[in-house]
């Protein structure tokens, strides 16, 4: 965005690292901006494209803004250490960048230490009742025969295939099938009793 001098009436535009040049009696002398007026320019014609430079690398708008207002105060503060004022907005986007890499770098720091969540407890109630149901599943399951309890045990507590089953125990799939199937309807009927 071109930037006209206040005290220049109808002077061309300029770019703001750019020297002007006043005229006096004696000749040409060079006026150098300063840093208020050359960072006050670079902010009006490049602040909201910074800062969806670095929202897009922070995935936050917030701290795109705070980013962007970092590195503004910096180039204001490094102004007169700048080399190549012609590079001032180059030297702003990398700014942004690597101030964003440190945004990313402090989160996921915080992230990987951030206090883990305690699982939520069980109240006693309800592990009274757990309780109180397992120990009336274990003692119906001991008044199966031991055909059936050996086969639910294998099926429901050892996770395994019918066919791991009836090698385990030395019968045939229909067997494991058959004693399954029984032992489930007795289990059934015990535990209603219970109830």
């Amino acid at each position: 965005m071109p930037f006209r001098k206040p005290d220049d009436e109808g002077a061309r535009p300029t770019d703001v690292t750019e020297t002007l040049v006043a005229r006096g009696t004696t000749g040409a002398t060079a006026v150098v901006w300063d840093a208020d007026q050359a960072v006050t320019a670079l902010y009006s014609a490049n602040y909201r494209a910074l800062v969806r430079l670095a929202a897009v690398l922070v995935r936050d708008v917030g701290t795109a803004e705070e980013v962007v207002q970092d590195a503004f105060v910096a180039m204001h503060g490094g102004w007169r250490r700048l080399r190549d004022p012609d590079k001032a907005l180059s030297y702003l986007r990398q700014a942004v960048v690597n101030r964003s890499r440190s945004v990313l770098r402090h989160r996921a720091v915080v992230e990987k230490y951030a206090p883990k969540a305690m699982p939520d407890a069980q109240s006693a109630e309800a592990g009274a009742i757990g309780e109180l149901e397992r120990a009336a599943v274990v003692a119906a399951l001991h008044r199966l025969p031991a055909r059936q309890r050996e086969a639910l045990a294998l099926r429901y507590y050892g996770d395994l295939s019918e066919a791991e089953i009836a090698r385990s125990m030395g019968i045939s799939r229909g067997a494991v099938k058959s004693h399954t199937a029984r032992g489930m309807a007795a289990m059934r009927n015990i535990l209603e009793q219970f109830s």
